[in-house]
């Protein structure tokens, strides 16, 4: 008995609570493993507190830029995003250190373009974006092919979101560097442009593989599907947006682009030539008069030319011994061989884009579907007469309609284009809604509306520009043009009505009158001005049915609102300079060499309206004063030219005219202060080429005085305007530069000259 209680009890020993006592502690099993260590210093290499970082830039949290960069790799998404917050407070406190830091800084920010996480990738945009606009062009162009390889890739990647974000990339890059993301586009040369352009169309389910062209001279294209991938609105919009910039940038063929327009100020603001063109029957004859206003720049080189009797040679074939042709189509004399192909940018760049209208053509026909799907879904939301359109509706739409623009406007100035029908399909689902009108009064929406309209009526003016072609092509070597077949479009019913809405819409315009239901119109900007150059040019060209005759009352009616535009608008006006520019272009074809167009300036029964054109230009140069010397270039400019090649508006009766009211723009006459200095002497000194452009127009001005020997009418304000020059020039610089231009143009003798000016003196 005693053996068996005995096992019982070991038995249930192992099953048996050990009883805790208080303040005992809690008995360690036999079998424990010690894993206590003791060590005698603590490892923190995140935060190295054994190096001394006095000297090196830090962020608040006490990183360095290698610290940072090591981050940017880490495996956590909300680690890299806060590592690119990191840079950017970096930068911000130490932007000495941006320029060394490029290199390893695109490198690890390239692969992140890609990333899958959409907060990295908006942080890293935002990022970029402060960032380029800080830092110098050249110094980023060695890192600009890694940064587009990395955003073509993601262009391809499996993920739509992360394909349309490198859209949005890309939009970026073409705002800093856009000759660089358009390199190679056509396949003209080295570049990732294909890949790029590619990439657009691939978001866009349609490609540029072409079969072959069928009997009539189209192509066929093949589209292909990829899913999916612009299921909203808003990621079509960013595609189709940023591809109208990608073709803007990469068709360089306008002069002048509405952000050109939109970061130039009223006094640097150009009038795009190109439409006119092909009205010319040479390149050569068309860059000089692309060159009337584009002198040497005498403020900037330092240079003065003055005026001789006898020219050491005589290689000019006129009595008159300053030859405006030689001084603006010859280089400066010191220019050396290298420089000589500046000279001939603008041909070869003519030359080489003659090339791409194939490859625009075909572009074109690829995107005819997508433009199409786009004015559908649009245009009846944007133009509905209820209620205004949404955001995304509008910007989809402007965005369609300006590719069309850009596409169009190139491929019908080649004058072998015969594929018009694919933009007159485009225009018959935007004609019944002409001239587009919002719902309800919105500055902004109307605006919006204004711009839709200007495009629009550009589009419908390639089709009229196209039509009033002379019949001329360009032969193989550009210099010369052969006689060609009419164009092939034909004038009918809705082309007809179509130009004449855009006629009474740009009739409107020019007049200031607003809407039925607008009291006051929307004034007009620089911007839209100079995109109504063409639709205007394209009316005063337009052809009368198929008899290929000009329409006089078309061209007379735009001819007129065009002139009262031009005087009404006041001189401080950003539209001035363009209005004069453009007007002087058109006065001046008359005698241009070369010119073969339907538009005749002296056959458009505004003889009247020319001349008070002509004589406002003395009130317009004593009004802009200094303000804006390019404007008084041009104004000046105007008239010499007009006087030189004698035109039919500025007659030897209207002379005097102008001497008299050019007297207020050297001397004014006070009633209490007497004479004082007009606005010459501020701008001679601000622009000294202004200023002896000045005296040139003087000079020729006076010249015309020995034709009025006979009449003593008119003698009394040539002796003023005399007068009052020699006092705006008393004691300046531009006193021995008159004595010059007076000594080899005046018909009196030296010794008279001389008398007189003592006299004035």
């Amino acid at each position: 008995m005693p053996k068996s209680s005995k096992k019982r009890k070991e038995k249930a020993a192992d099953f048996a609570k050990a009883k805790l006592k208080l303040g005992k502690g809690k008995k360690v099993p036999s079998n424990v493993v010690d894993t206590s260590f003791k060590a005698r210093s603590i490892a923190l290499p995140m935060q190295s507190i054994t190096v001394e970082k006095d000297d090196v830039p830090t962020t608040r949290r006490k990183q360095t830029f290698g610290d940072i960069l090591s981050l940017l790799k880490h495996h956590n998404a909300g680690v890299r995003k806060d590592a690119i917050f990191s840079v950017k407070e970096l930068f911000n406190g130490h932007p000495d250190i941006i320029p060394s830091s490029m290199a390893a800084l695109f490198s690890a920010c390239s692969r992140l373009i890609g990333d899958t996480d959409a907060g990295v990738r908006k942080a890293l945009l935002a990022f970029l974006e402060w960032l380029l606009v800080r830092v110098a062009k050249n110094d980023l162009i060695p890192h600009v092919p890694q940064l587009l390889l990395f955003t073509t890739s993601a262009q391809t990647h499996i993920f739509p979101e992360i394909r349309v974000d490198a859209v949005r990339y890309l939009d970026l890059f073409l705002g800093v560097l856009p000759e660089y993301v358009v390199m190679g586009w056509n396949e003209s040369g080295p570049g990732l442009g294909r890949r790029i352009l590619d990439g657009y169309l691939g978001l866009l389910n349609v490609s540029t593989k072409f079969g072959e062209k069928t009997s009539d001279g189209r192509y066929l294209a093949k589209s292909f599907k990829t899913g999916p991938v612009l299921i909203y609105l808003k990621s079509r919009l960013v595609v189709l947006r940023s591809l109208s910039k990608f073709l803007c940038c990469a068709v360089c063929r306008r002069s002048v682009t509405e952000a050109d327009v939109g970061n130039q100020g009223p006094a640097t603001s150009s009038v795009p030539t190109w439409f006119l063109r092909p009205f010319f029957a040479t390149t050569r004859l068309y860059e000089e008069h692309g060159r009337l206003f584009k002198g040497p720049c005498m403020d900037n080189q330092g240079k003065q030319m003055f005026w001789t009797p006898e020219p050491a040679s005589d290689p000019f074939d006129e009595d008159f011994v300053y030859n405006c042709d030689t001084v603006t189509s010859l280089p400066v004399a010191s220019s050396i061989l290298t420089e000589l192909s500046d000279c001939f940018a603008d041909r070869d760049n003519y030359c080489a884009s003659a090339i791409d209208v194939d490859f625009l053509m075909r572009l074109a026909r690829v995107l005819h579907p997508t433009l199409i799907a786009s004015y559908l879904d649009c245009a009846p939301i944007t133009f509905s007469p209820g209620v205004n359109p949404s955001d995304t509706d509008l910007q989809l739409l402007t965005a369609a309609m300006e590719i069309t623009r850009t596409l169009y406007s190139v491929i019908l100035q080649d004058a072998t284009a015969t594929h018009c029908d694919d933009l007159k399909g485009l225009l018959g689902h935007l004609s019944g809604y002409f001239p587009f009108r919002p719902a309800h009064r919105d500055a902004k929406v109307e605006q919006a509306f204004q711009h839709l309209s200007v495009i629009y009526c550009e589009l419908v003016s390639l089709l009229v520009l196209v039509l009033s072609l002379p019949g001329l092509e360009p032969s193989s070597q550009g210099d010369s043009r052969t006689r060609s077949s009419l164009p092939h479009i034909k004038v009918d019913k809705k082309l007809r009505l179509q130009t004449e809405s855009i006629r009474a819409y740009i009739v409107r315009l020019l007049k200031g009158e607003g809407e039925p239901d607008v009291q006051l119109p929307r004034p007009l900007t620089p911007t839209v001005y100079i995109a109504l150059l063409p639709s205007i040019w394209a009316l005063l060209n337009h052809l009368d049915g198929p008899n290929i005759h000009l329409d006089e009352v078309v061209s007379s009616n735009v001819l007129s609102a065009v002139l009262e535009h031009a005087i009404r608008t006041t001189s401080t006006s950003a539209v001035k300079h363009p209005t004069i520019e453009f007007v002087a272009r058109l006065l001046l074809l008359e005698k241009e060499r070369g010119y073969v167009g339907f538009f005749k300036p002296g056959g458009a029964a505004a003889e009247e309206k020319w001349l008070q054109w002509v004589l406002h230009l003395p009130r317009v140069l004593w009004e802009l004063g200094d303000s804006n010397s390019p404007a008084s270039v041009t104004l000046i400019q105007t008239l010499l030219r007009l006087l030189q090649r004698g035109s039919f508006v500025v007659r030897h009766e209207h002379v005097a005219p102008l001497c008299a009211r050019l007297v207020p723009f050297f001397t004014i006459t006070h009633p209490s202060r007497g004479k004082i200095p007009g606005p010459f002497r501020k701008l001679a000194t601000s622009s000294p080429r202004a200023g002896r452009l000045a005296l040139d127009l003087s000079a020729t001005l006076l010249a015309e005085r020995a034709k009025d020997a006979s009449d003593d009418s008119n003698s009394g304000s040539y002796q003023d305007f005399d007068d009052a020059i020699c006092a705006a020039i008393k004691g300046t610089v531009e006193e021995e530069y008159w004595s010059h231009v007076t000594g080899a143009m005046c018909p009196c003798s030296e010794e008279s000259a001389v008398a007189r000016r003592r006299e004035c003196l």
